[in-house]
């Protein structure tokens, strides 16, 4: 019975075994032999990057037939992915002359289909690609395909693009721009849940953290991609993680475990030929073992890094590379000048046609033209006329105004301005005539002849505002020095300061004129009747667009919470009103009183 067991259990070991080693590309190419050509086609083009890579003998194989299977078919864009996956197996084979033939092809067939993304995504690998045969052309077309790519907000596909953009930074000695570049599509990948991508992401900023001489913090970084591509059973992956290790332990001079993990992934490149990877080690092997002085083993791998470097093939490769893009870009001139001259052609041919719609047009506009104008200076004439009867009526009514206002002007003057002058006359000698022990009565003529003396000074400045059209600042100005002589006339007690910083030409019509002076003269006369003030300042300025008075004094003040305003106030704020302007009025218990009057210049 046990015996039985023990058979069982080697047959399940033994099945079991050799199910894992049947690759995906053996499982595709059994799933694929009896199904339409179509289907078949399919089937290759959809062929998973990360799958085709761990076999790379088998996976050459089923991709050529994809080829065969495309040009039969006529399927021009399979054809282009077809291409594109070729270009991919070339590089890990080390077959450069074959990639570059492979991506350029890809890239025709793209531009001719019109398939900007895709063009955009092999100009990516185009640009990684001849990373170390021409720098400056590699950096062309990488930004090339960023720039196609980034126009999509397609973030699957200008992830990989950001990461070899970052590579090509750190060959070129700018670590900071790599270290960017490799952050920005590592969020990328987290984003995307791409953990193939991060497994490639986290070895690439650990190269960047080495060159930058932060080991340890490069070796999180490795040690994370390793971690992935073991999970993930990625066997070309787990090979670059180990070239990673042991660069790092080259950077810091630790040879022995360089040597070690060197050896791991050239071993693994062996296996799963990646020769560009195997050949790699072996030079970074040698170089390990001169630095430790051990000749006979650097003798050893030296030779076999000759043995895949090949030196004359290569000479031929680089060769060939070069003319494959010299090809390419003739090509691709060839292309735009033809391009340039169907272009010109049509150009020629429309701005024929142009000139003869412009010559009709320019007919017809000139015979429309010479129609309006005569129209138009016909009814500019008459404009004029009417314009000119306009103003003659305006200065004919102006000129009546001006003369109804001079004849009221001096009917006020020498009717009623008379008549208060011998009302003051009269109180005057009734005040001689009264008895003198009868001071009730004289007090009383005295209001009178006080009240008649301030109708007539009222009266002379309306005369005065009637009898102008304008009045300039100066004029006003003038008026109001005088109101403050005559003030200081009545209250000895209170000394006043005005300033004046006006410079430029100010003329108002003769209401703002006249209702700005009379606001002046009422804060005046409240502030000598009520405020008990030993102080009152008077400023006056400008800026841009309007004129400021302020007017504040020191006395007792009132709360305007609980004060009723009078007649005065009132008319005072009224008066700003109709001309436009604005009145602020604050006061406080035993703060004084300030009045701040706002009008524009015009």
């Amino acid at each position: 019975m046990k015996l039985r067991l023990a058979y069982f259990f080697i047959i399940f070991w033994i099945c079991n075994f050799f199910a894992q080693k049947t690759s995906y590309s053996d499982s595709l190419q059994n799933a694929i032999t009896n199904l339409p050509k179509e289907i078949q086609l399919k089937k290759i083009v959809q062929f998973p990057y990360d799958k085709f890579v761990g076999d790379i003998s088998n996976s050459e194989k089923i991709i050529q037939k994809g080829k065969d299977l495309a040009i039969s078919l006529n399927d021009s864009l399979s054809l282009a992915e077809i291409y594109f996956k070729l270009s991919q197996i070339s590089a890990y084979k080390d077959k450069n002359d074959q990639k570059i033939d492979y991506i350029l092809t890809a890239i025709k067939i793209y531009e001719n289909l019109g398939e900007t993304l895709k063009a955009g995504v092999a100009y990516g690998q185009l640009g990684y690609s001849i990373k170390r045969n021409d720098m400056d052309k590699a950096f062309y077309y990488m930004r090339m395909s960023i720039k196609l790519i980034e126009s999509t907000n397609d973030n699957t596909l200008i992830d990989p693009i950001y990461d070899n953009y970052g590579t090509l930074h750190l060959l070129n000695k700018n670590a900071d721009s790599a270290l960017y570049y490799h952050k920005k599509s590592l969020v990328l990948k987290k984003q995307l849940k791409d953990n193939i991508g991060l497994g490639y992401g986290y070895a690439n900023l650990a190269d960047t953290f080495s060159e930058l001489k932060k080991f340890n913090i490069a070796k999180k970084y490795i040690d994370s991609s390793l971690t992935i591509r073991q999970k993930l059973n990625d066997n070309y992956g787990i090979a670059v993680s180990y070239t990673h290790i042991g660069d790092i332990n080259f950077a810091e001079k630790k040879y022995e475990e360089a040597i070690k993990n060197f050896k791991k992934s050239g071993d693994l490149a062996k296996k799963y030929k990646y020769q560009h990877l195997e050949k790699y080690c072996a030079e970074l092997i040698t170089q390990c073992y001169l630095e430790l002085n051990d000749y006979k083993n650097a003798y050893a791998y030296n030779k076999i890094f000759q043995t895949l470097k090949d030196s004359t093939t290569n000479i031929q490769i680089n060769t060939r590379v070069a003319e494959l893009q010299i090809e390419f870009e003739t090509e691709k001139k060839e292309k735009e000048i033809a391009q340039q001259k169907e272009q010109l052609l049509k150009s020629e041919l429309e701005i024929k046609n142009k000139n003869l719609y412009a010559l009709l047009l320019g007919s017809g506009l000139l015979i429309f033209s010479l129609v309006s104008l005569g129209l138009y200076k016909r009814q500019q004439h008459k404009k004029r006329e009417y314009l000119n009867q306009l103003q003659l009526k305006e200065a004919q009514t102006y000129s009546k105004l001006q003369d109804q206002r001079l004849q009221i002007s001096r009917d006020l003057h020498d009717n009623i301005g008379s008549q208060l002058t011998f009302i003051i006359s009269s109180i005057d000698n009734l005040k001689f005539l009264t008895d003198a022990t009868n001071e009730k009565l004289k007090n009383k003529l005295s209001e009178i002849n006080q009240f008649a003396t301030s109708t007539i000074a009222q009266l002379r400045d309306t005369i005065w505002a009637m009898n102008k059209s304008e009045i300039t600042f100066e004029d006003f100005y003038s008026r109001t020095l005088a109101l403050i002589e005559k003030a200081k006339l009545v209250s000895e007690n209170i000394h006043f300061n005005i300033e004046n910083k006006i410079t430029s030409k100010i003329i108002f019509s003769s209401i703002k004129g006249m209702n700005i002076f009379r606001v002046f003269q009422e804060a005046i006369n409240n502030t000598i009747k009520y405020a008990e003030a030993t102080e009152i300042n008077i400023h006056i300025s400008e800026n841009k667009n309007a004129i400021t008075f302020l007017i504040n004094d020191n006395g007792k003040g009132f709360d305007k919470n609980t004060t009723e305003l009078g007649n005065g106030l009132e008319n005072m704020e009224r008066r700003i009103l109709e001309i436009g302007g604005e009145i602020f009025i604050n006061s406080e218990i035993n703060k004084g009183t300030s009045i701040k009057i706002v009008c524009p210049k015009n």
